[in-house]
């Protein structure tokens, strides 16, 4: 069987806990979820997540224009307002138009590099946009400043298995439960782990 179907329909898997783990609001923004590869099965995540399936068979709405207008407006003005370029970051996250926020984002960290949970949203954005390995490196900063940084760490995990890398993102989520053994937001990750395991041993 070629391995690399099987990698992408245990992403898939992975990519469906992720909507729930993500829903529970880890920080000041819950990053959106990098969306499954084409053709992947997501499984149901948390209970907190709405459906999975129902969140991809429907098409991401637009922002608010006059949200985005005004906090637009309020960047343009006041060149060194973080928050402002944050917001921006989170609103068109949060609408699935990810490139924008990628450099709304980038701007927010160029005044303020040391914000890792900004950076971690970069980096989800990056993933959701097809580029896992530019999204590495955005959650290793954050892990270099924060080791113990869970949205980072679980990220991570889900960069290296659209990297085709399940062994090591495996292995950052086995760390993340050590790390956090009760952390009621990580229920169901064994579960998760032992799919991805399954699936590498029957390939």
């Amino acid at each position: 069987m070629n391995k690399e179907p099987m990698i992408y329909a245990v992403a898939g898997m992975v990519f469906g806990f992720v909507l729930g783990y993500m829903a529970a609001n880890m920080g000041d923004h819950a990053a959106p979820r990098p969306a499954p590869p084409p053709g992947a099965v997501a499984a149901g995540g948390l209970d907190t997540a709405p459906s999975p399936a129902a969140r991809r068979d429907a098409p991401p709405s637009p922002p608010d224009p006059n949200e985005l207008k005004a906090l637009e407006s309020l960047a343009t003005r006041e060149k060194k307002n973080v928050q402002a370029r944050v917001e921006l970051g989170n609103l068109l996250m949060d609408h699935a138009q990810y490139g924008d926020a990628i450099r709304w984002y980038r701007e927010a960290l160029a005044l303020a590099p040391a914000d890792n949970d900004v950076r971690v949203d970069l980096g989800a954005c990056l993933v959701s946009s097809g580029k896992p390995e530019e999204a590495l490196a955005e959650f290793d900063r954050a892990l270099a400043n924060n080791p113990g940084h869970k949205k980072a760490l679980y990220n991570k995990g889900i960069a290296l298995m659209q990297s085709g890398k399940p062994k090591e993102a495996v292995a950052i989520w086995e760390d993340l439960i050590k790390r956090y053994p009760d952390d009621p937001q990580l229920r169901g990750l064994r579960e998760q782990i032992e799919q991805v395991r399954a699936a590498r041993s029957s390939s």
